[in-house]
C-alpha cells in the first residue's frame, strides 16, 4: 500500500486499480473483510499489519517480525550491498519478509546488537533522536585511559560538522585500554570522533544492549533470534 496508514477506500483504489467510488462499492457490497471482520464503513482506518482480503483474494495478508542478530565484524549494516555481506544475509530464510529494515546500524568493523523489523513504527520508536534511547558499547583503544575521560564524556563534545554539543554520555573504565559508553543518540562514527579527541583510534567496538533490549549471549557472532514478546514490549510506541 501506498502509506502505510490510512482509509480502507483508499488502500483498495490504489490496490486494485479503481476509482475510490467503486472502492466504496465493493464496502457496501459486503465483499471485504478486515481481520476476519466484514466491514462495509469506507473510513475504517487500517494500517500495514492489517488482514484484507476482497472474497477470497488476500490483498495484504502480513504479520510484524522483531529479530536481534549477533553481528560479525566485516558485514555492513545494509539491506542490499554489491560487494559486501550485510546483516540480511546473515539472517534465516523465514526473517526476510518485506519491508525489513534496520534499527541502529552499526560500521563494518563493529561487533555485537543489530535489531531488525518490519515494523516502522516500533523501529522508529527506538531510533530517532527525540526518543533518547540509550545504547551501550564496550570500546577497545589503542592508548590508556584515564579519568579525564569520563567528565569529558558527560560534559559532551561540539561537533563542527553537524553544529551541535553531544548529549551527556557515561564512560566507564573497566581496563586501562577498555571501556563501556553508554550513549543516548548516535551521530555518525559517534563514539570514534569522541575518543578521536583524545587522539586514542578505536580498535574495536561492540554494542550489548539497545533501550531494554540486551543481545542474547547465547548467540555466537553470525546468528540471530526472534525477540520475545516482552523484548518486543519494552519499546513503547
Amino acid at each position: 500500500m501506498r502509506s502505510k496508514r490510512g482509509r480502507l477506500d483508499r488502500f483498495l483504489a490504489g490496490q486494485l486499480n479503481i476509482p475510490r467510488k467503486q472502492a466504496r462499492q465493493l464496502l457496501a457490497d459486503g465483499r471485504v473483510w478486515l481481520d476476519d471482520e466484514q466491514v462495509f464503513a469506507a473510513d475504517r482506518l487500517i494500517h500495514e499489519f492489517s488482514h484484507i482480503r476482497l472474497d477470497e483474494q488476500w490483498l495484504q495478508r502480513q504479520n510484524p517480525v522483531y529479530w536481534m542478530l549477533n553481528k560479525p565484524a566485516g558485514v555492513v549494516s545494509a539491506t542490499q550491498d554489491p560487494e559486501h555481506k550485510t546483516v540480511l544475509d546473515c539472517l534465516p530464510p523465514a526473517a526476510l519478509v518485506p519491508g525489513l529494515h534496520i534499527a541502529g546500524r552499526l560500521d563494518k568493523q563493529s561487533t555485537g546488537l543489530v535489531l531488525l523489523s518490519n515494523d516502522s513504527r516500533w523501529t522508529q520508536a527506538l531510533t530517532l533522536p527525540s526518543s533518547s534511547k540509550a545504547k551501550r558499547y564496550r570500546v577497545r583503544l589503542a592508548n590508556p585511559l584515564d579519568d579525564t575521560y569520563i567528565e569529558a564524556f558527560r560534559g559532551g563534545f561540539f561537533f563542527e560538522f553537524e553544529n551541535v554539543i553531544t548529549a551527556p554520555a557515561e564512560l566507564k573504565i573497566l581496563a586501562s585500554h577498555e571501556a563501556e559508553v553508554i550513549l543516548t543518540e548516535g551521530k555518525y562514527h559517534q563514539i570514534k570522533r569522541m575518543f578521536g579527541r583524545f587522539r586514542n583510534p578505536v580498535l574495536a567496538l561492540h554494542r550489548s544492549q539497545i533501550a531494554q533490549i540486551v543481545l542474547d549471549d547465547s548467540l555466537a557472532e553470525g546468528e540471530a533470534r526472534e525477540l520475545t514478546r516482552e523484548e518486543v514490549e519494552s519499546v513503547a510506541y
